[in-house]
């Protein structure tokens, strides 16, 4: 039997002013967003008093509904502050990542913590049918594995490569799935699941999941990038995701930096991806080492392969040089690398650093922080997770209040 949900609960414990509600609905949709954090950290970013956050933490605590994060614990330092989250006595929200040979669904509660995953393969150039299909299939697997019943459910979102319309979540078409071009996304898997499926960018999702919990965490302006088979860039400026006028703020794969280079799938002539993604780099490598994986190049640089060596630190040139633009125009504060490409390491990155110092100007290069991501392969699920947990935010608020 499922646990009670958010609302259920919520409704009991009625009978507050306004004022109380609504610095209540801010406690949780703040603890709902970023997940585990200090009370320290919930008076900063909700605006609410000391006295006001402890007393509504404790209130919380008595109903089921938040408690103490296990990573709370005493340092050589002393004792960190303690980490408060949402519960599974709360809900729990759904996260679906497709990619171009992948699947991942990954099912979490209220306080951003996995209560089960799947992760599979699928096939190459897959028809979106397909993928929604198994996708539902997986959902119905986590579901009975962790024993929640969809009337927990308070969300769902998806990633997918490729600049994304809302609200319908249509991919355009320099997306790298070609089966899912036209498909209005949203729809589709919101029918099939029978619930509302929030869908964006997966480089957007990696740039929420870096920020809320992961390298990106305590910026106020941060940049996600994804090396994979595409690139793309996540952005967060003044503290809120920035996906710009139509969903594709952050095509930085499709930045032209050779402009008699190779065609790109988007028509152009020599965009970035065309020189440093995943696949552009095994096609260079194709007549000297054969048919070989990511994987195996990354193992080859790192044992000394020079061929392998000069073809990443080649590629963390042209991405450098891509990003100091990006800094001349939004001046990050922080820079997180992810993707399949980010496991090479600092032969990628400092070459990216070197690029990046000599493009950009002199206050924007000096301000800016570049490192990898902390979340590896699972970045763009849990940032789906997470913009599931915002969206449902507003409902559930509304909910409480009604209630």
């Amino acid at each position: 039997m499922s646990n009670p949900s958010a609302t259920f609960i919520l409704r009991r414990m009625g009978g507050e002013d306004r004022r109380r509600r609504m610095s209540r609905d801010a406690v949780m949709a703040t603890l709902r967003e970023h997940g585990a954090m200090s009370r320290a950290e919930l008076v900063q970013r909700t605006g609410l008093s000391r006295p006001t956050v402890s007393s509504i933490v404790a209130e919380l605590q008595e109903a089921g509904l938040v408690d103490e994060a296990p990573e709370t614990a005493a340092t050589g330092a002393g004792r960190r502050p303690a980490l408060v989250r949402l519960n599974r006595r709360a809900g729990a929200a759904l996260g679906i990542d497709f990619g171009k040979r992948h699947l991942r669904v990954a099912l979490a509660d209220l306080g951003h913590q996995l209560l089960a995953e799947r992760r599979e393969a699928l096939a190459f150039d897959h028809a979106a049918e397909a993928g929604i299909e198994r996708a539902a299939v997986l959902v119905e697997e986590l579901l009975d594995e962790a024993g929640i019943g969809r009337e927990s459910l308070v969300g769902a979102a998806m990633g997918l490569p490729g600049p994304v319309t809302d609200p319908t979540g249509e991919l355009g078409s320099s997306t790298i799935l070609p089966g899912w071009v036209g498909v209005r996304a949203a729809e589709a898997m919101s029918a099939r699941l029978g619930l509302e499926v929030s869908v964006d960018n997966d480089a957007n999702l990696g740039a929420l999941a870096e920020w809320t919990q992961g390298a990106g965490r305590g910026c106020d302006t941060l940049v996600y990038v994804k090396l994979s088979t595409g690139v793309g860039a996540g952005l967060i400026v003044d503290g809120r995701p920035f996906r710009g006028a139509g969903g594709t703020a952050g095509e930085l794969g499709h930045t032209v930096v050779e402009p008699n280079g190779r065609i790109c799938r988007c028509g152009n002539r020599g965009c970035l991806e065309t020189l440093v993604g995943t696949q552009a780099l095994l096609d260079e490598l194709r007549p000297s080492r054969g048919e070989i994986s990511v994987a195996e190049m990354l193992r080859a640089a790192a044992d000394g392969d020079l061929a392998c060596r000069r073809l990443i630190a080649d590629a963390g040139t042209a991405i450098g040089g891509a990003l100091a633009t990006l800094c001349n125009l939004i001046n990050p504060e922080r820079i997180v690398v992810g993707g399949d490409l980010a496991d090479a390491g600092d032969l990628l990155l400092e070459a990216a650093r070197l690029a990046l110092g000599r493009g950009a100007i002199a206050s924007a290069a000096s301000g800016v922080e570049l490192v990898p991501g902390v979340l590896g392969e699972r970045a763009e699920v849990l940032g789906a997770v997470a913009l599931a947990l915002r969206d449902s935010g507003l409902a559930l608020a509304t909910a409480q209040r009604a209630a």
